[in-house]
């Protein structure tokens, strides 16, 4: 696949003849809600196999093969050029899709109720592209028991197609994570292995295949005690025949205090069979504009977790959504910001006239825009090139896999580069 960047002048026509492909082939792949308007800067995902470079000053042979994993000869070959003869500034070369990586990919799943129709065809969409399918949440009481949301016809489109379904567990309590419920959880030994007991008995019912633990903003002097609970839980469950994964919040570091301190990346590594990375909410819906994902702090968490816990329990958490903030940008009485798709996103930029801008340091596409009454907005989401920044993220350290958050989400490019670069197991 090819990430081509729109420049002034280009029509997705001309754009089409560059690469060979038919314009509406690429309009289809992405998903263009228009076949005539286009965003100056907008990241387009090309349905070709392998790519192209175009020689740049400065460029040489050995330069551009080492930067693709190639040898001279190979890329020489494959160009049908001599290994020894000088490069036009301009010359086009192809360059040969990669062996493909095999990961496993994670889907959380947050259905309303009643399910709708979109959802399941959606869900019927993506599961060929999944190994595991998160079903959020079974809402955890007090007393150990499950409020459980309405799964509709979900599990069974995800077992037929070999996804194995996970039950996802929370400390959800009035619309929000609640610290005081995970304390009653941790401390009430009946209320937990009530909770164990009942999440065991409708996986069991219900075809879930692991129990996933996704207690949040919980008070850090828990730590422990949440720790003691994992362990009894994974007695239990694993003695059911079933696995256990949890959710851990981005940290850098062994940070043993605030909204983050009660997860233990050691521990989690060692008592669980695989976690999941929330590395994303850097901007948030009440933070000043800014990436959501940004690589830079992105990467320092995986570096810490890699440290902590084995490389084949991690999966690298991906957010499929941006934001739309309003000025004026954070203070106390700004607006919340919008969230959004990164389809959505990108067809806003086309409305409005706006120029996209591509953030190197953050890896990270964003502009901004004045409403109709004349009030500036922000706006930073995902595109080809930021997820791709994530992709090789994943390669380099070696991880288990990628967890998106949510779907629902229309990002069609993400979608199409993850089948063009990876092997999705089947467990």
């Amino acid at each position: 696949m090819q990430i081509h960047i729109v420049q002034p002048g280009e029509s997705l026509y001309m754009i089409g003849k560059m690469y060979g492909v038919p314009y509406e082939l690429i309009a289809q792949a992405n998903e263009l809600a228009s076949e005539t308007r286009l965003a100056i800067g907008q990241a387009l995902v090309i349905p070709i196999i392998g790519s192209y470079y175009w020689v740049r000053p400065g460029d040489s042979l050995y330069k551009i093969a080492q930067a693709y994993g190639l040898s001279v000869e190979e890329l020489a070959k494959i160009n049908a050029i001599n290994p020894a003869g000088i490069l036009r500034i301009g010359q086009r070369l192809y360059i040969p899709q990669e062996k493909k990586t095999p990961i496993d990919a994670l889907l959380y799943v947050e259905p309303r109720n009643p399910v709708s129709q979109d959802m399941l065809a959606e869900v019927r969409e993506r599961v060929e592209q999944l190994t595991y399918l998160a079903m959020f949440s079974y809402e955890v009481q007090r007393d150990g028991s499950l409020k459980a949301p309405n799964t509709a016809d979900i599990l069974s489109i995800a077992k037929d197609a070999g996804v194995v379904n996970m039950l996802v567990l929370t400390n959800l309590e009035n619309y929000g994570f609640s610290a005081e419920l995970g304390h009653v959880l941790f401390t009430d030994q009946a209320a937990q292995n009530n909770m164990i007991k009942n999440a065991i008995d409708t996986a069991k019912a219900s075809g879930y295949a692991d129990i996933h633990f996704d207690f949040e903003l919980l008070l850090p002097e828990d730590r422990e005690l949440y720790n003691q609970m994992l362990r009894n839980a994974r007695d239990q469950i694993h003695k059911a025949g079933l696995t256990l994964s949890t959710a851990l919040a981005p940290k850098a570091g062994n940070v043993t205090t605030g909204i983050y301190g009660a997860h233990d990346y050691k521990a989690h590594g060692e008592i669980c069979d695989f976690v999941v990375l929330m590395t994303y909410e850097w901007g948030y819906t009440y933070s000043a504009p800014q990436a959501v994902s940004p690589i830079g702090p992105v990467t320092k968490v995986v570096e810490y977790a890699v440290s902590q816990i084995p490389r084949d329990k991690i999966f690298l958490g991906q957010n499929l959504y941006g934001y739309d903030w309003t000025a004026p940008f954070g203070q106390a009485d700004s607006k919340p910001a919008r969230a959004f798709s990164p389809r959505a996103a990108t067809n806003l930029a086309i409305e409005q006239n706006a120029s996209i801008d591509y953030d190197t340091l953050a890896q990270a596409p964003h502009y901004t825009y004045y409403d109709q009454s004349g009030i500036e907005h922000e706006v930073w989401f995902e595109d080809a090139r930021s997820i791709n920044a994530k992709f090789r993220l994943l390669k380099d350290f070696k991880l288990r896999g990628i967890m998106y958050w949510k779907l629902g989400l229309s990002f069609p490019q993400n979608w199409l580069l993850l089948e063009d670069q990876f092997t999705i197991r089947k467990r």
